[in-house]
């Protein structure tokens, strides 16, 4: 338990607690209980009535928007908010903003993108944190992993649940649309400063990134990269369509 004279500290924006430590515990229980949820989820996939399903897309997007929206208000409280830092131009930012279109409006082009986009930048984000000094039980631990984990769920409930998902055509329009947004930020963080989906340099914390070289050679790493994650995530519905040939061609000639 956290004593009541501290509780204020947890949201302060010079937390005095422990640091974030990279694949620490914290790290590694908050990875796990990401985890364990999408399991549940899967291993209940169809145990969720129509009321159920409906509960379970509002009370998703409800916590995806107070994660986001107590965000802005924390950075905005705490003297951190900068148009270089707080727009909602990262990858997950977008991806929260808009998961009206995929938990209320159920768009299935919507989830073409998000599929892919949502669950590399919302993974990426959970395996290299960007929280510096504000480890477990801070606000800011306890919401980035809520709101990145809540992302990852959204996604996963949508698949499983309501039976969701890619398809090999859309693929190239994701890329595309990814690759004219990524110009889109390199443009605003030339006008402003700053550096949205890290066009212009890589941060000073650990992340991925690190290991894809120099700037401005870890873009062109990155570029192959995602193509190469989109792709490994389709290979789960890749290898079902093969099956369903094949059933389908063995029926056919048993007939």
């Amino acid at each position: 338990m956290v004593p009541l004279n501290d509780i204020g500290d947890l949201f302060a924006g010079d937390y005095h607690g422990a640091p974030f430590v990279l694949f620490g515990p914290a790290h590694l229980i908050g990875l796990a209980l990401v985890a364990l949820v999408c399991l549940g989820i899967v291993l209940a996939r169809k145990r969720f009535s129509p009321l159920a399903q409906r509960n379970t897309r509002w009370g998703m997007l409800a916590l995806i928007y107070l994660c986001e929206g107590s965000l802005q208000l924390w950075m905005l409280v705490t003297g951190q908010w900068t148009i270089q830092g707080m727009l909602p131009l990262w990858l997950c930012s977008v991806t929260a903003w808009t998961m009206p279109l995929l938990l209320i409006f159920r768009s299935q082009r919507y989830y073409q993108w998000v599929y892919y986009m949502g669950l590399l930048g919302a993974s990426m984000a959970l395996l290299t944190p960007e929280l510096l000094n504000y480890g477990f039980p801070s606000y800011r631990f306890i919401e980035f992993f809520t709101a990145h984990g809540a992302i990852i769920v959204a996604i996963v409930y949508s698949t499983v649940v309501e039976h969701f998902r890619p398809h090999w055509g859309s693929l190239g329009p994701v890329i595309l649309i990814s690759n004219l947004y990524w110009l889109f930020c390199a443009g605003v963080n030339r006008l402003i400063g700053s550096n949205y989906l890290y066009t212009q340099g890589k941060l000073p914390s650990p992340t991925v990134l690190d290991i894809l070289g120099p700037y401005p050679w870890y873009l062109a790493t990155m570029e192959v990269l995602g193509i190469l994650f989109c792709l490994l995530l389709y290979l789960p519905f890749a290898i079902q369509d093969w099956r369903s040939r094949v059933a389908t061609s063995a029926g056919g000639v048993g007939g």
